[in-house]
């Protein structure tokens, strides 16, 4: 059996925060829709940093950084990855919409396209809403967007955690767009 040694931080060869910045990100918004777990939110930051998020939407009693709280999951990326709070999240899907967005609501929706089924055109720009620990998605944010995904589940549980679920799905999405 060979030996596999773990890589030390300085072989990743990891963007600088400032490389970060400048770096083409994907055509990808994230927004959280009524997030309340702050450990939640910083996990989110930290995928949306691994996978080149373009920006974060905070929206309604989803808390924004700087807090300390956020930064022991978020580790920092809650500096690299842009972000922009709205009171509503109704209004982070409107001025979506007005730049061009395709909306997709992460949810358990009549109709939803299964996640491993998701056909993304290459010249479109997405952002995908993720919700509520408890409630999900709003109804009246589903209302509005232009579909739903849902990631296939085998076992008795009928959700996930909203931080597994941004990973699992910001993953699916940068794999797409990546090829």
């Amino acid at each position: 059996m060979s030996e596999l040694r773990k890589l030390k931080i300085t072989e990743m060869h990891r963007l600088s925060v400032e490389e970060f910045k400048e770096a083409r990100k994907l055509p990808l918004v994230v927004v959280l829709d009524e997030v309340r777990s702050l450990h939640n939110i910083g996990a989110v930051f930290r995928t949306s940093d691994a996978f080149l998020v373009n920006c974060i939407y905070l929206c309604g009693i989803t808390a924004t950084p700087p807090h300390p709280e956020m930064h022991k999951t978020a580790l920092g990326a809650e500096y690299t990855v842009d972000w922009k709070y709205c009171k509503r999240t109704q209004d982070a899907v409107d001025e979506l919409h007005e730049n061009g967005y395709i909306v997709l609501a992460i949810e358990q929706c009549e109709g939803s396209t299964m996640l491993d089924k998701l056909v993304l055109e290459a010249d479109k720009k997405y952002a995908i809403v993720m919700g509520n620990e408890v409630k999900g998605v709003q109804q009246e944010v589903v209302n509005m967007c232009d579909g739903c995904i849902e990631i296939p589940q085998y076992g008795t549980k009928h959700s996930l955690n909203v931080s597994v679920t941004a990973g699992i799905v910001l993953w699916e999405f940068a794999n797409k767009m990546m090829k």
